[in-house]
């Protein structure tokens, strides 16, 4: 029987994207073509790939065996056609990367511009989220993920970036207004400026490089899950406010924010970047990883 490489391709769509509906809309096809293909393909093997009920897809073991399989196999012909259009002497495709909306706001902003720039021909899909994606099923080439222990996604490739601090800062204003933060028993007396929601609890962890550790209960004013409105609140003088140092970095430096409390940090987490474990990257994905793990570490130090 003829072996028609396009029940691979979909094969695989329906196991990474959890069901026919799902790889259907990704696709952009009937669910019924996306269906026949994949019971032709089971129909050649001669074994069931996909358990299907009316709610659900699963993948069987054998399904599961035989998709890493045909996971491997497209990867090398994506990385044939890759390389391809790398030898006509431009990087050419798509790559999708997914960031939190710090990172896309106050970290990444310059970095895509100057990729793009470079390589005119890559189409850079960025995705913004502040809750986890599934790489996976989301047919995302590349996450920028920020952590405070060991990733669990250990099937994935990971490279470290850069380490994140959480300094805590105010207007130059409200300090005057307060007098002193000297110790950070001082903070029950301001009002603070949190990332995050309201129903979480109002105390915040502190820490020295000493090892000293603290929870100081705090007055909150204001609860945002952007960064962007929690910086802006800290400036207009409302507040003290922990954010990740690349954040305030530039309005430190323009002396629209002051550090205080500089021996002590809020948190300290790790940039990373995770991309899915295959066995090749595309040219053009290869270099927008490379590129952004060269130039992230500078935006972040500056």
């Amino acid at each position: 029987m003829k072996v028609d490489l396009n029940d691979y391709f979909y094969f695989m769509h329906v196991v990474e994207k959890k069901g026919y509906t799902a790889a259907a809309s990704a696709l952009n096809m009937p669910k019924s073509r996306l269906s026949r293909h994949v019971t032709q393909l089971e129909a050649r093997l001669g074994v069931r790939l996909l358990q299907r009920t009316s709610r659900n897809v699963t993948v069987t073991q054998e399904g599961r065996h035989f998709y890493q399989h045909a996971r491997k196999l497209v990867d090398t012909m994506e990385l044939a056609e890759a390389a391809m259009k790398h030898n006509t002497g431009s990087l050419a495709g798509k790559v999708v990367i997914s960031c939190s909306t710090g990172v896309a706001q106050f970290a990444l902003l310059d970095i895509i511009a100057e990729f793009s720039k470079q390589h005119p021909k890559v189409l850079i899909e960025q995705r913004v989220s502040n809750t986890m994606v599934d790489i996976v099923a989301e047919g995302i080439d590349m996450v920028i993920r920020g952590h405070s222990g060991e990733l669990p996604d250990s099937s994935f490739i990971q490279r470290f970036i850069t380490k994140v601090e959480w300094p805590l800062y105010c207007a130059p204003e409200y300090l005057e207004q307060v007098e002193k933060i000297d110790s950070p028993d001082d903070l029950a007396n301001c009002r603070f400026l949190k990332v995050g929601r309201a129903n979480q609890k109002d105390a915040i962890s502190l820490f020295n490089k000493e090892g000293l550790r603290t929870h100081q209960i705090t007055n909150i004013a204001l609860c945002s899950e952007d960064m962007s409105t929690i910086k802006h609140a800290a400036i207009t003088g409302l507040g003290v406010t922990a954010l990740p140092d690349y954040v305030c970095n530039k309005a430190v430096k323009t002396q629209q924010l002051v550090r205080v409390l500089p021996e002590w940090v809020s948190q300290s987490a790790n940039l990373s970047l995770l991309m899915p474990s295959r066995l090749g990257v595309p040219a053009h994905i290869k270099a927008l990883a490379e590129f952004i793990r060269e130039k992230l570490p500078n935006v972040v130090g500056q």
